[in-house]
């Protein structure tokens, strides 16, 4: 007995909570068949005959069955079974492949495996076996794994080649346009019908998408920047003079050097519409393909750009792009830092003969390590930089634990890039108060948080001790007191300012649930 298997933190089963079962439903958009609707109707045929009562019911709507991540329905319910506060024994899911078309099926049998572990059922109700451990039950439902699996990469395919083939038609198939260009809906026979908006879809098979000219105060900015460029003008110049202008990109975010980088590179302004430079199929990380499998159809599109300006364009991006070694990229930023006096990643994306700072950071593995082999130490806090990441993650699981603590109250969550959305109505963003130290010793020590992507609501910040390396405390603030690109405060600015501050992330959680509730009542009473 001392091999026998032992779950632990699980209550006694009685007799009616033998016949509590909970649904597990999920649809893509492969097949009609498996709305939500006709899976519930399915399972609750199966739960009347075989004397179940369903008391719950987890669902993912719109979700690929290809991962785990993003589908809440089943990341919540294996929380459940884990944490031992199911009120259930049996979980009932329409077929193998709602459970997930995972491409290893190891990663399937595991989750359901965790279920077993816990004492409850896992039963397939559609399937024509009964899931009881049998060898022939087992061979069964691992071939269905397989064949889940199988299906999606052969759906991959199939939607791969027909999105290559309209392609070389001169349709887009997929994803945002650029600036200055649009995306127009057409019909069977090419006929004008509508102007996508950003987040539009198709939604008749016959429909097909075709890219053409925007605005003309914006095809205007297009020739402009080319121009421009054509006299001398590097791409961070460029982008600053847009903002000075006031001019709005096609994102919401302010123009940078990169962005326009890749609209001098981008053949759609001259004609010319270009498909699977990256692919990345069954969700896998996407990768960059080789020339010859692009796809090219060469004037589908009503030129912005002359063909002769671009030319010219692309000659001087390429005689301007030269391979330099290690020391030879050193010595050029000696020679930088001394006819500039400092050096910083907007110099030196800026210099002609350096490499970006992108570049400097795959070669040498971080600014902070470029510098120190030059013999520079930068005013600006570069292990911070470096350490933005760690910070983030600690934020990430924040707020995860709040919305864990939400859920148990009832609530509805979603998490979105940083933002805590919780019952659709309030918005709870989490940054770092990052601390600052100016060169005079009198001066008291200060905070600063970023108001980019900020979301009006309330803002939870984890502040930081002394030279950003430790957690001081928590702080909890309304978003509109961020009213430029950064909050900046002294301690007494923080008491004068009212930010609430919290030395453990428990009692934040509970002032924060306590202030939506107000909220969350009022929606209620609307209702």
């Amino acid at each position: 007995m001392s091999h026998a298997l032992v779950v632990r933190g699980t209550k006694a089963v009685t007799a009616q909570a033998q016949t509590r079962a909970a649904q597990y439903v999920r649809m893509s958009t492969d097949y009609q068949r498996y709305s939500i609707e006709n899976q519930a109707a399915v399972i609750a045929t199966y739960a009347q005959v075989h004397g179940l009562k369903i008391v719950r019911t987890y669902s993912d709507e719109g979700r690929s069955g290809l991962r785990l991540k993003s589908r809440i329905g089943l990341i919540q319910l294996l929380e459940d079974v884990q944490s031992g506060q199911t009120d259930f024994r049996h979980i009932l899911v329409y077929d193998v492949s709602r459970w997930g078309r995972f491409q290893d099926t190891d990663e399937s049998a595991h989750y359901e495996f965790i279920c077993k572990k816990a004492g409850l059922k896992v039963a397939y109700c559609a399937e024509q076996f009964d899931n009881d451990g049998t060898m022939l039950s087992s061979i069964l439902k691992n071939l269905k794994r397989v064949m889940a699996a199988e299906y999606s990469r052969d759906l991959s395919a199939k939607v791969h080649a027909g999105a290559l083939r309209f392609s070389r038609m001169g349709f887009r198939t997929a994803g945002e346009v650029g600036y200055g260009l649009r995306r127009q809906l057409v019909d069977e026979k090419s006929r004008p019908k509508a102007v996508l908006q950003k987040g539009d879809r198709k939604y008749l098979m016959t429909d097909h998408v075709r890219v053409v000219p925007g605005p003309a105060d914006e095809t205007a900015i297009v020739r402009w920047i080319f121009q421009e460029f054509l006299k001398g003008t590097y791409e961070w110049a460029i982008a600053r003079e847009l903002n000075r202008n006031g001019t709005p990109t096609n994102t919401g975010r302010p123009w940078n050097g990169p962005m326009i980088g890749r609209m001098l590179r981008n053949e759609c302004y001259i004609g010319n519409l270009i498909y699977n430079r990256r692919s990345g199929k069954l969700r896998e990380k996407r990768v960059k393909n080789p020339a010859p499998l692009w796809v090219r159809c060469e004037g589908c599109i009503e030129p912005i750009i002359a063909h002769a300006i671009y030319l010219r364009v692309q000659k001087i991006i390429r005689e301007r792009r030269v391979s330099l070694s290690d020391e030879e990229t050193l010595k050029r930023l000696r020679i930088t830092l001394m006819k500039r006096g400092r050096l910083s990643p907007k110099i030196i994306d800026e210099t002609v003969g350096l490499p970006c700072t992108a570049t400097l950071m795959q070669r040498f593995g971080s600014i902070r390590e470029t510098y120190r082999l030059i013999g520079y130490t930068s005013r600006r806090d570069c292990e911070y930089i470096e350490s933005r990441k760690g910070w983030a993650v600690v934020n990430a699981r924040l707020a995860n634990e709040l919305a864990a603590r939400f859920q148990e109250r009832g609530r509805k969550t979603a998490i979105d890039s940083e933002c805590l959305v919780v019952d659709g109505l309030a918005n709870v963003s989490f940054r770092v108060a990052r601390w600052m130290h100016d060169s005079h010793p009198w001066h008291a020590p200060y905070w600063t948080v970023e108001r980019k992507k900020l979301t009006p609501g309330w803002v939870v910040a984890i502040r930081l001790a002394a030279q950003n390396k430790a957690l001081l405390d928590y702080l909890l603030l309304p978003s509109s007191l961020v009213t430029g690109q950064t909050l900046r405060f002294t301690e007494t600015g923080r008491i004068r300012l009212k930010i609430d501050r919290f030395e453990h992330f428990s009692s934040l959680s509970q002032s924060l649930m306590r202030r939506s509730a107000g909220l969350h009542a009022a929606r209620k009473t609307s209702e």
